[in-house]
């Protein structure tokens, strides 16, 4: 463990992009060409931003509420240590853990994220070339996979993902948008072609998204979940959909046995999970137990989907933070440790409850207004109990 210091397609897409964007669709920033060929342009961008602000609005340096000052010192220093981490001609990734599991600057987990997962090398010189290489195999990949168009896919495969994408993140216009929609197709069975072992699995269609919102963001002026992606240039879009591919690709290569047959990963996390609370909490445990309550009843989805039909996508990115800071395998141990903390939480309404109450609780939680704060409080006592029982999982009857 580590821990840081506190602190619908477009038939004319030239059209589109042509025509200004009303106020609800959104804005392309001027320097995306920029930002494709190389991340690093973000750190740039940024701080000839916060140069010019300061130009233009001179009250911003006097004083004020001494505690939003406060607060944006720590948030510049935070943002300052995380550019000079990966400004470095060799990113020191220790260091880079070790700030990002607190939290990673909304405008600089782009880079933060490729760079954590290994998607992009430590070494500055590297970098843009290596990119530019992984996109262009993910379009072969995808020329070669469909140019037979949809009679030469796996009928089945490419059935099931159509049935779950449409499904995906309901009621979130950047998701119900035919232009995402394809580009998520084309993700979730690329990958599945290349991993007969599993295939293509519900739930991972979920794991995508947060990818893409990330890497969308580097891009536009506004808000991901609201934004037209009707608007993006083809370019643009090949780098959102190519970079969403391989970091979810090394995400999953970390909880494969999650999604292959009869799923084995989920069941000894479920497992293991039923053990762990039955020793932090043992009255919650009881309870359960006494109302007939199995685990696999609510924490398999949990597992599968790792908390994001609970939390909304937002708070699913803050989490990533620190899942990536740990490592891949943080989404299988850590992640346990977490839905454990999640499932406590509630503990006192819980024992109030019988089997339905129980039940239609866990499946519907009151988490639609949760912010970072919650997260990070859930992640606190998940780092509590790792703590104290990660060592001791020989004691635990599924062990490892």
């Amino acid at each position: 463990m580590v821990i840081g210091d506190m602190e619908t397609e477009v038939e004319d897409r030239s059209a589109a992009l042509s025509t200004k964007p009303r106020y609800d669709q959104g804005v392309l920033r001027g320097d995306t060409e920029e930002v494709v060929n190389d991340p690093l342009h973000i750190i740039y961008r940024q701080s000839e931003k916060s140069a010019s602000k300061s130009r233009a609005n001179p009250e911003m340096d006097s004083p004020g509420d001494e505690k939003l000052m406060r607060e944006r010192s720590i948030r510049t220093n935070r943002r300052t240590r995380f550019v000079n981490c990966i400004t470095r001609d060799d990113v020191d990734i220790a260091q880079l853990r070790k700030l990002a599991w607190n939290g990673v600057p909304e405008d600089l987990r782009p880079l933060v994220w490729p760079l954590l997962l290994g998607y992009l090398p430590l070494p500055k010189p590297t970098r843009a070339s290596t990119l530019a290489r992984k996109r262009r195999e993910y379009a072969s990949l995808v020329e070669t996979t469909f140019v037979r168009g949809r009679e030469g896919l796996d009928q089945q495969i490419w059935h099931q993902i159509e049935i779950d994408v449409p499904r995906t993140r309901p009621g979130v216009r950047l998701w119900m948008q035919g232009d995402t929609q394809r580009c998520l197709e084309r993700i979730l069975y690329v990958w599945a072609i290349r991993h007969p072992a599993s295939g293509y699995v519900q739930g991972i269609n979920d794991l995508a998204t947060p990818f893409f919102q990330v890497f969308l963001s580097a891009y536009i002026d506004s808000d991901p979940e609201d934004f037209d992606t009707a608007l993006l240039t083809d370019s643009i879009r090949t780098a959102v959909e190519a970079d969403t591919f391989w970091c979810l690709s090394r995400l999953l290569d970390g909880i494969q046995d999650n999604y292959i047959a009869g799923q084995p990963g989920i069941h000894r996390s479920v497992k293991r999970m039923a053990e762990l609370v039955a020793r932090i909490d043992a009255p919650l445990a009881a309870h359960l137990e006494l109302e007939n309550v199995e685990f696999m009843q609510f924490a398999f989805r949990w597992m599968n989907c790792l908390l994001m039909r609970e939390i909304s996508v937002q708070n699913t990115i803050r989490m990533w933070d620190t899942y990536l800071a740990e490592g891949t395998d943080a989404f299988s141990q850590f992640h346990l440790y977490v839905c454990s903390a999640f499932l406590v939480r509630w503990s006192k309404k819980l024992q109030e409850m019988d089997f339905q109450g129980i039940i239609m609780f866990l499946q519907s939680l009151p988490t639609q207004g949760w912010t970072d704060h919650e997260i990070e409080m859930l992640l606190s006592e998940a780092f509590v109990h790792y703590s104290t029982w990660h060592n001791a999982q020989s004691h635990f009857g599924g062990g490892k």
